[in-house]
């Protein structure tokens, strides 16, 4: 199915700069969708300037190499796509609606083939029309070396994608491509490909102009076909200007908005100093937003104390699991009963608390997200509740050949992440000691961490992990950590687990060629419930991310896609 050498690396090189991004965990952001009258209401205006404070630069400004979920979806000020997220709050963002496209796409018979029309009257900055050959090109640019970066998944999906490398190499481009006129556009692809509407949101569906094609510089002035352009690029995305678009008209992309005159994102500051200056808002301040900082528990007791701060404190979700991964290779954790032992020695508050507390993390008992959208149906295969259960944990010890108890070593990250840091670490340690299993911590600098951890040859046996979704299904979330084609024995590898089930890998294929996003949640629910009663993993926390904006803020949106506010609808006045 998969090329694991390909998805699986870039995949989680997704998942890692989302998680870097957020400053914890993954992608976050104000407002919480269920709450009336919190973060940014008020009728929007016309008019201002949004600032945007951040830690993280936004590097690589080229579509080819975005994630449109990424840097806050600042790309989606300028970058429109065939497809792209719905406009709601929570659940209801996370549908796909069409964008340049006049609908989400029209498969064939077996989905292995699908076609879109653009709308009438779309436009590019410089007043030019945007055709489906401009679509096709922003697709090949993506395949060249020098453009690396973006999502994966073209170079697996397309049929001859995994040979192609790109227009500057190949004149010829992609005949997996079809353009039969301005309008219209084919993707023929290798195989069943059910979520290519999801796909056709990343930015590598953009369109790009051949002759204002400058490659590796086009970052610097990328043509724009949102509603706003850049027109500043300083210090390769630490700072970005950005002024409105004349040519964009709502009318056709009705999802954004183009309240701001200006938008201004600053990056490298500190995380500390961005929440007080959001909190303070004086000045330019009071129309400040942040896309990659959360606030921490310190702060959100401050927070909490003060209604006028707590009013402007959102909630956002992303469909992330951290969890604990087991090699199923290395001794003893070949052995399902001890596996299943762990499972039932966790004390997922203890785990949470360490995370932050209660506002910061929700306990997991699945792998898949605690979101609808990814097909989660809620089951805990070793149900020991929210402490855990030391006693049914010894008894399977003793059922494994371990009357005594064991000794194991667990590896961790020395950074403070929330995620895979020493304080989860201890408070995974201390609750298996209650089951007698002693934990030796095994702390690595964080790039050692993560070389150990992906590489088949030295994976340990048990390791703190996490993942994110590229898009809220099933598919992005279980297939790199469950199929067995996905397994890479020479580089990033992220089926910790080594499993190659038949029966997995083929209903992997089989949910694929499904259309219907129900259909499919179904059934990745049905695998996941699967999977889950082999042990493979322990399932900790999901994250939970506090956001703060300015007090001028205004229509701040959030969905459960990304779980970051929707700068493309924000207004400051």
């Amino acid at each position: 199915m998969r090329q694991p050498s390909l998805i699986s690396r870039r995949v989680a090189v997704a998942a890692v700069s989302l998680a870097v991004a957020a400053g914890a965990a993954a992608c976050a952001g104000p407002q919480d969708s269920s709450k009336d009258g919190s973060a940014g209401q008020g009728k929007p205006q016309k008019g201002g300037t949004l600032s945007v404070l951040n830690t993280q630069a936004l590097n690589d400004f080229d579509p080819a190499r975005q994630y449109t979920s990424g840097g806050g979806n600042v790309p989606t000020l300028v970058f429109r796509t065939l497809t792209t997220r719905g406009p709601g709050s929570g659940a209801a963002g996370n549908k796909v609606v069409p964008d340049l496209a006049t609908d989400t796409g029209r498969p064939n018979a077996d989905a292995t083939e699908w076609t879109y029309t653009l709308k009438e009257g779309l436009k590019f900055e410089d007043g030019s029309p945007i055709t489906s050959a401009d679509i096709k090109y922003g697709v090949e640019r993506s395949f060249a070396a020098e453009l690396s970066g973006g999502a994966p998944y073209l170079r697996d999906w397309l049929a001859g994608g995994a040979e192609y490398q790109g227009p500057y190499k190949d004149k010829k481009g992609l005949d997996s491509i079809v353009t039969p006129d301005a309008r219209t556009i084919i993707f023929k692809l290798n195989k069943p490909e059910g979520d290519f509407p999801f796909l056709a949101t990343q930015t590598q569906f953009a369109p790009v102009p051949k002759a204002k094609d400058t490659g590796a510089k086009y970052e610097e002035h990328p043509i724009s076909s949102g509603p706003y352009k850049l027109v500043k690029n300083e210090g390769d995305g630490e700072h970005l200007v950005f002024e409105r678009n004349t040519y964009w008209s709502e009318s056709t992309d009705p999802r954004r908005k183009q309240y701001p005159d200006r938008i201004d994102v600053k990056s490298g500051l500190d995380s500390a100093v961005i929440n007080q200056r959001l909190s303070t808002s004086s000045g330019a301040d009071a129309s400040a937003i942040t896309t990659d900082t959360n606030l921490g528990p310190a702060e959100l007791a401050q927070v909490g104390s003060d209604k006028s701060l707590s009013d402007r404190v959102g909630t956002g979700h992303f469909g992330y699991t951290n969890y604990l991964a087991f090699n199923t290779k290395v001794k003893p954790f070949d052995n399902p009963k001890v596996r299943e032992a762990i499972a039932y020695a966790v004390n997922r508050t203890s785990v949470v608390n360490a995370a932050g507390g209660s506002a910061l993390a929700e306990s997991a008992t699945t792998f898949l997200p605690n979101q609808p959208a990814f097909g989660y149906t809620p089951d805990d295969p070793f149900p020991a509740g929210r402490t855990g259960d030391p006693a049914k944990a010894k008894q399977l010890l003793k059922e494994a050949g371990y009357p005594n108890g064991l000794t194991i070593t667990l590896m961790h990250s020395t950074i403070e992440d929330r995620e895979t840091s020493p304080e989860i670490a201890t408070a995974i340690q201390e609750a298996l000691k209650k089951a007698g299993i002693t934990v030796k911590l095994d702390g690595q600098e964080n790039n050692a961490y993560k070389q150990k951890t992906r590489t088949i040859k030295t994976a340990p046996g048990v390791f703190l992990a996490h993942w994110g979704a590229d898009w809220p299904g099933g598919g992005p979330f279980l297939a790199p950590i469950f199929d067995g084609r996905q397994i890479v024995k020479d580089g990033s590898n992220f089926n910790h687990a080594q499993l190659n089930d038949p029966a997995v890998n083929k209903e992997i294929d089989e949910i694929n060629k499904l259309t219907d996003p129900d259909a499919a949640a179904k059934r990745w629910g049905a695998l996941d419930q699967k999977i889950a009663g082999q042990a493979l993993d322990v399932p900790l926390f999901h994250p939970v991310y506090k956001r703060l904006v300015g007090k001028n803020v205004k229509n701040v949106v959030i969905s459960d896609w990304t779980g970051v506010l929707d700068i493309s609808r924000i207004a400051v006045k």
